[in-house]
């Protein structure tokens, strides 16, 4: 990448365009013109030209760079470091507490009541984008979230589940449950500019699917998705979601197709934990049960599964119950015979596998 000649360059990107000097001192020495220069190196002609002209009066020392251009930044290296440290504290550390925001006024504004320099917000977005800091869409989190939790079990139980594994040269299962009603979700697409896209969808109607997956990974087998799926019409009697019996029954027949022990790690729904649960999976001694912390779905591959299944069904024309029913088989299906994707499942988690 060619950089434009003036100021607020890093002193990487400096570098590099006084390289693209040099090279042109090098052509220029072979008798090349400046608008050959300036088609071969990608740059104007006009800075071809300046070049040509500093070249011949002061050679290649002339091209030399000079440093950083305009007046020193007030914003001090220790400054930085303490910025970004501070801004990964959240804006309520700091007073703001209506939401959770960071803008560029509210960064300006912390700046000058620590230092007592006061920065524009064109010089702030500068400093940040320096700093290596861009605007993104955050990933929700719940508030009941222990962190503390999460790093003992990642250092306690996990290395526990793991042995276990070793120990019995068992299944590693990772169960998760999700569901899906007509109502589709978003999608990007294309539209002319100005325009936004409309997507009709059902306005009413009753009725979901609910689905429990298992994502099965074993040293030196591929790894399985092994899924269950539930319709459910809004009809008087039907059942709406799975139970402790379906649980149990879905865990035999992973059981029977995997063959051998299996550990299964899922979470703490009250399904997953209450008196017949426990009781069920107490007389299977083939089946040993860890459970996620609590509000922990990034460490779930399971729930990766989920992801990639909603976002292909993304701006989902209107159909029946029936219909979402055979496409979501169909996707899942899918992705059964995609091992690699599963891996990458299990890879986004963390949880990546000690070695023997």
């Amino acid at each position: 990448m060619r950089y434009p000649d003036g100021g607020g360059l890093t002193a990487k990107q400096r570098a590099v365009r006084e390289q693209v000097r040099f090279e042109a001192a090098e052509l220029f020495a072979q008798g090349v013109t400046p608008p050959q220069v300036a088609r071969r190196l990608r740059v104007s002609r006009k800075s071809a030209y300046a070049w040509h002209a500093r070249w011949r009066e002061g050679g290649v020392q002339a091209l030399r760079s000079k440093g950083p251009s305009g007046r020193p930044s007030r914003m001090r290296p220790h400054w930085r470091t303490w910025l970004a440290a501070e801004l990964e504290k959240g804006p309520a550390a700091h007073g703001w507490v209506e939401d959770q925001r960071w803008t560029l006024a509210r960064v300006a504004t912390m700046i000058a009541r620590r230092f007592h320099v006061r920065f524009s917000t064109a010089q702030t977005w500068r400093i940040l984008h320096q700093m290596g800091f861009t605007v993104q869409v955050p990933q929700r989190r719940a508030a009941e979230r222990d962190e503390d939790a999460v790093a003992t079990w990642l250092k306690e139980t996990w290395p526990r589940v793991e042995k276990t594994v070793r120990d019995q040269d068992a299944w590693l299962c990772f169960a998760d449950e999700s569901g899906q009603v007509l109502r589709p979700p978003k999608a990007r697409t294309w539209s002319r500019r100005g325009h936004t896209p409309r997507v009709s969808v059902r306005g009413s109607g009753s009725g979901r699917i609910s689905l429990v997956g298992v994502v099965c990974r074993r040293r030196g087998h591929r790894t399985r998705l092994i899924f269950r799926m539930l319709v459910h019409h809004g009809r008087k009697g039907e059942r709406k979601g799975f139970r402790e019996k379906d649980f149990a029954v879905l865990l035999d027949a992973v059981h029977q197709q995997l063959g051998g022990p299996i550990v299964l790690v899922w979470d703490n729904y009250t399904h997953h934990v209450d008196a017949a649960m426990r009781e069920l999976i107490a007389a299977r001694s083939w089946l040993t049960v860890f459970r996620f912390p609590s509000y922990t779905p990034d460490l779930n591959p399971a729930e990766g599964v989920w992801s990639h299944l909603k976002h292909s069904l993304g701006n989902l024309a209107p159909c029946s119950l029936d219909e979402l029913a055979a496409l979501a088989r169909t996707r899942l299906k899918r992705m059964q015979y995609q091992p690699g994707l599963l891996d990458g499942f299990i890879a986004e988690t963390g949880l990546t596998p000690a070695p023997p």
